[in-house]
């Protein structure tokens, strides 16, 4: 008996060592694949097997071969936008079943801890109106994978998360800036969607780009402007590279539609090379995804009290605005109405969330009659000590929604600035001028670490702070 019992127990042994049929996490039950388009679908197997794919949506059996490591890879047409459907992959008297798949618009977010702030909040950090968002938000159209905290010094193939349905229980703890750009692309589209949600509180631009890109484009002198060495780094995930292995590189083979991106505050001492570091981060993600016009539409960083240096975020959001003007198919959702004195983690995150999404309705899902920005400075001109400015973005005009217009400063050619009064024109035009500056040479808006915005276009958007050299 006893040695009937051994012989199942090796049975099972055995049987379960064969069982090398097995998927990254990101190709899970309740994950939402891009529709329409051909995307990859990948996994392990026994070395040197046939493996074969047969999806619900057209019951087409497509096979592959596994490598001399047991790793696959094929491709799928996917249908237009529907579900829930099953895919099935079997290899060597293995089968698995993929379940509750949705085909939708497929979006990563990712950045610092403003876009991982949760929409429950953080402890005395609250989210505007989160119970209500909680409270209705049981939506099997909405998904999200949060991926786990990964610092690593070489790429890797897999990541720890799991696909969850937009639920009162599943909720709270999704990104809140991510979960209501979903819920607004969900409801004016009426398709699912799905959020890969990968981002690192206080981590630099750096981190998340690919080692090899940086050292091609970087110079040795800018290098020594920011924390690139190790030696240099207090924390590991702040390393060059770190957090694109550990939580990039993973899903470079999921296919994506676009990047919604929330970071910059650590690396607001050092703008100059963030010039270069953000748009070298966008182009390299492009380049591995092998998708040149990937839309990336990202968030200025909010105003906010607390900030070292005089005015090193203006300078920061200042860059940020600059790299929609180097790159095509970016955007920048305006926060500088929504700043906090003593937090860094401004509660009006449904005010980003909306903000990202009518930068992807319209400019991506061709939604007509909505405007995407705030105002955005277009040309100006000059009548004595008066600079009138033309916007663009406002095609109605500017409006403070019956605040006073703050935050303009005039400088002459002594570079000295001075508080300027403001005043919208019918016309549209803003108007600035400082009894002051009889000559003015500068004009600048919100130029400091924390202001509350003021200029607006009629649609509610708010415009950047920025500076403009007249002369």
């Amino acid at each position: 008996m006893q040695n009937k019992f051994l012989l199942f127990i090796v049975f099972l042994w055995q049987f379960s060592f064969s069982q090398h049929l097995k998927f990254p996490a990101l190709v899970s039950d309740n994950m939402v694949i891009q529709q329409s388009t051909q995307i990859n679908i990948w996994g392990w197997a026994e070395k040197n097997k046939n493996v074969e794919i047969r999806p619900s949506w057209n019951n087409m059996a497509i096979s592959t071969l596994s490598d001399k490591e047991g790793k696959w890879k094929t491709s799928l047409q996917t249908p237009s936008a529907g579900g829930p459907y099953s895919i099935k992959v079997s290899s060597n008297k293995e089968t698995i079943t993929i379940k509750n798949v949705m085909v939708g618009e497929v979006w990563l977010a990712s950045g610092q801890s403003n876009m991982q702030m949760p929409v429950k909040g953080n402890a005395s950090e609250p989210i505007n109106g989160n119970n209500e968002l909680i409270l209705h938000s049981k939506n099997p159209k909405i998904r999200m994978i949060t991926v786990k905290r990964n610092s690593s010094p070489q790429p890797v193939e897999d990541l720890v998360g799991t696909w969850k349905e937009a639920a009162p229980e599943n909720t709270a703890d999704f990104s809140a800036v991510a979960y209501v750009f979903a819920q607004k692309l969900n409801r004016v589209l009426d398709i699912p969607i799905g959020i890969i949600h990968s981002s690192w509180g206080g981590t630099p631009v750096e981190a998340w780009t690919q080692k090899e890109a940086m050292d091609r484009v970087v110079t040795a002198e800018e290098k020594s402007t920011f924390r690139y060495h190790s030696a240099e780094i207090k924390r590991e995930q702040d390393a060059p590279a770190q957090l694109f292995n550990g939580m990039i590189h993973p899903l470079l083979n999921y296919k994506i539609k676009g990047v919604i991106w929330y970071q910059g505050e650590s690396n607001r001492n050092f703008p100059q090379v963030y010039q270069k570091t953000f748009p070298l981060m966008i182009q390299n993600w492009r380049q591995l995804w092998e998708n040149d016009a990937m839309p990336f539409y990202y968030v200025q960083i909010a105003p906010y009290g607390g900030y070292t240096g005089e005015v090193n975020s203006a300078l920061l959001r200042e860059t940020q605005l600059k790299t929609m003007d180097l790159l095509d198919h970016v955007g920048m959702a305006v926060t500088l109405d929504i700043g906090e004195l003593k937090s860094i983690h401004p509660a009006e995150k449904i005010k980003v969330g909306e903000r990202l999404s009518y930068w992807a309705l319209a400019k991506d899902y061709k939604i007509q009659g909505i405007q995407f920005s705030g105002p955005v400075y277009k040309s100006h001109e000059i009548d004595g000590d008066k600079i009138r400015i033309s916007f663009d973005h406002a095609p109605l005009g500017l409006s403070s929604y019956g605040k006073p217009l703050d935050n303009f400063e005039v400088a002459g050619s002594d570079g000295v600035y001075y508080p300027a009064t403001a005043n919208i024109l019918r016309n549209g035009k803003l108007e600035v001028f400082s009894e002051k500056v009889k000559d003015p040479k500068e004009v600048r808006y919100g130029w400091k670490n924390f202001l509350i915005g003021s200029l607006f276009n009629t649609f509610g958007l708010p415009a950047s702070s920025f500076i403009i050299k007249l002369q």
